[in-house]
């Protein structure tokens, strides 16, 4: 009996330590836009395969658009941001964040259409479904149809903005609208569905996706805390391209994609995700959010871009996982 009595209470101690262990793993909120984003496929990799988790964080999903999860970043009630174009226009008007971690390394945006569409000329005077002022996607597509197709919202065509694509594709579908931005998972679908990729962004305008910020209070408070995140965001880029199966999983969970499109959209991706942040399409990042389109003034110059990167952070942790900085 003693010794039965002294196992359980080896048993009860190792629990208590266990829970204790799990009370002390630092909570972490991660945005996540409405509908998935084909952008954010590293962190959902992260979350769904353990990758958070076996860096010490305690992770959970916070759904909103992107403006909103920009928002609750600069308030503090998210931690990181994945949602590089709407983060850049507001660290271009001063707010406190910094990007601290890559994810895609082109752009997944694409206007999408109704199949009679033939040319981005027959969308002149038509509505598209975008969302709203702030999110990469109206920032992306308003700049690729300016600078290359001289059309010009609320002139040449019109914007209804929607949360999520699935509501877009619907939409379409239904002929209340002729077109809409969708990331490449979504397009699939709807390419399946007998719709058109009319236009893919990254064929005009190279640029950086899903890159994560955060407040810079949480990069300087919390900073223990930000290299796990990136060390789990490395970890999970390399889990998409050397794990199919476990990442179609994934692909199919967030995006509802039946086995044939998520397959289509894997291949499209599955080589396209790092945790870098290359200098030349970081400018580039600021180059496409400082137009007119989006409220910066005309000749305004960028002030230097790099104030804006946790730039020390990220190439010490990726150093810690043999992996090169790519500044």
């Amino acid at each position: 009996m003693k010794r039965v009595g002294a196992a359980i209470a080896v048993v009860t101690m190792m629990w208590l330590g266990a829970g204790v262990a799990a009370a002390q793993m630092p909570k972490i909120k991660v945005g996540r836009t409405t509908g998935a984003s084909g952008f954010h496929v590293p962190t959902y990799v992260a979350m769904d395969r353990g990758l958070f988790k076996a860096e010490g964080l305690e992770a959970e999903f916070v759904n909103m658009t992107a403006g909103e999860i920009v928002r609750a970043t600069i308030a503090k009630e998210v931690d990181f941001a994945p949602v590089p174009g709407a983060s850049a226009e507001a660290m271009l008007k001063g707010a406190p964040l910094v990007f601290v971690v890559g994810e895609s390394l082109v752009s997944q945006w694409t206007l999408t259409t109704a199949a009679n569409i033939r040319s981005v000329e027959d969308l002149r005077g038509k509505t598209l479904g975008f969302g709203r002022p702030g999110s990469a996607d109206y920032g992306e597509l308003v700049v690729v149809l300016a600078k290359f197709f001289k059309m010009e919202p609320g002139k040449d065509y019109k914007i209804i903005n929607f949360r999520g694509e699935p509501e877009r594709i619907a939409a379409i579908v239904a002929g209340s609208i002729q077109g809409a931005a969708l990331s490449f998972p979504h397009a699939a679908r709807a390419e399946a569905e007998g719709l058109k990729i009319l236009v893919k962004a990254g064929d005009h305008l190279p640029r950086l996706g899903g890159t994560v910020s955060a407040h810079k209070d949480t990069v300087r408070d919390r900073r223990d805390v930000v290299r796990r995140f990136i060390r789990a965001v490395a970890r999970a880029t390399d889990y998409i391209r050397t794990e199919r199966a476990g990442t179609l999983e994934v692909i199919k969970k967030h995006f509802q994609l039946p086995d044939r499109v998520a397959e289509g959209f894997y291949d499209q991706i599955q080589d396209k995700f790092a945790p870098q942040i290359p200098k030349d399409l970081f400018r580039q990042l600021f180059d496409s959010v400082a137009t007119p389109e989006l409220g910066w003034p005309k000749d305004k110059p960028l002030p230097d871009v790099e104030t804006f990167v946790a730039r020390d952070l990220l190439a010490a942790t990726l150093r810690e996982l043999g992996k090169p900085a790519n500044e």
